[in-house]
C-alpha cells in the first residue's frame, strides 16, 4: 500500500524514515535539517562513522528520538538540466534506500520525502514519476510505503502521478 500524505516526516510512526541527505551526511536544511534536529545528537554521532555517501547511495542509522527504528539517509542528485545522469541517480537513491531497509530485516513500513526536489531543484513531476515507480516495484515487500510531502500541491501531484502509473501498468 502506498500512502500519499502531507505532514512532518519526523512525526511519523513507521519502521524507517528516509532522509533526503547530502553527501557529507552531517545535516543540512529542509528535511535533512528537520530530521537531525528531531532525532537528537546521537544521529550525528553515528553518522560521523561514515566518511560520506555517494550520490545515488544510502546509509542506515538508528532512529534515536524519532518514532522510527531507522533513518535511511539517501543522497539524491542535484538537478543540472537532466543531462548528467540525474534520472538514473535519483532512481538509484530510492533503490538504495529500499536496499538498506531490506538489509535491516525488520522494516515493514517506510516513509520517503520527495528526494532532490527542494534545494537540489529536481523537477517535481519527473521526480514523482521516478519515486512512485520505484515504490510500486517494492510495494509487495511492505505493509505500508508513505510518500510524505511538504504541501498539498505536491501531494496532489503525487496522487495524480500514481494514478497515471497504475493505469499504465
Amino acid at each position: 500500500m502506498i500512502d500519499i500524505i502531507t505532514g512532518d516526516i519526523t512525526k511519523l510512526e513507521v519502521d524507517a524514515v528516509v532522509n533526503a541527505a547530502n553527501s557529507g551526511l552531517r545535516g543540512g536544511g529542509g528535511v535533512d535539517g528537520a530530521i537531525h534536529r528531531a532525532s537528537g545528537p546521537g544521529l550525528l554521532a553515528e553518522l560521523m562513522k561514515f566518511p560520506g555517501c555517494e550520490t545515488g547511495d544510502a546509509v542506515r542509522t538508528g532512529g534515536y528520538n524519532l518514532r522510527t527504528k531507522y533513518v535511511i539517509h539517501a543522497v539524491g542528485p542535484i538537478w543540472e538540466g537532466g543531462g548528467s545522469s540525474e534520472p538514473e541517480l535519483l532512481g538509484r537513491a530510492y533503490e538504495s534506500a529500499f536496499a538498506r531497509a531490506s538489509e535491516a530485516g525488520d522494516v515493514r513500513s517506510i516513509a520517503f520525502p520527495a528526494i532532490s526536489t527542494g534545494i537540489y531543484a529536481y523537477p517535481k513531476r519527473e521526480a514523482a514519476r521516478i519515486a512512485l515507480a520505484t515504490m510500486m516495484d517494492h510495494e509487495p515487500e511492505y505493509d505500508r510505503i508513505v510518500a510524505c510531502l511538504f504541501n498539498e500541491a505536491d501531494a496532489a501531484l503525487y496522487r495524480k502521478t500514481l494514478d497515471e502509473l497504475r493505469r499504465q501498468s
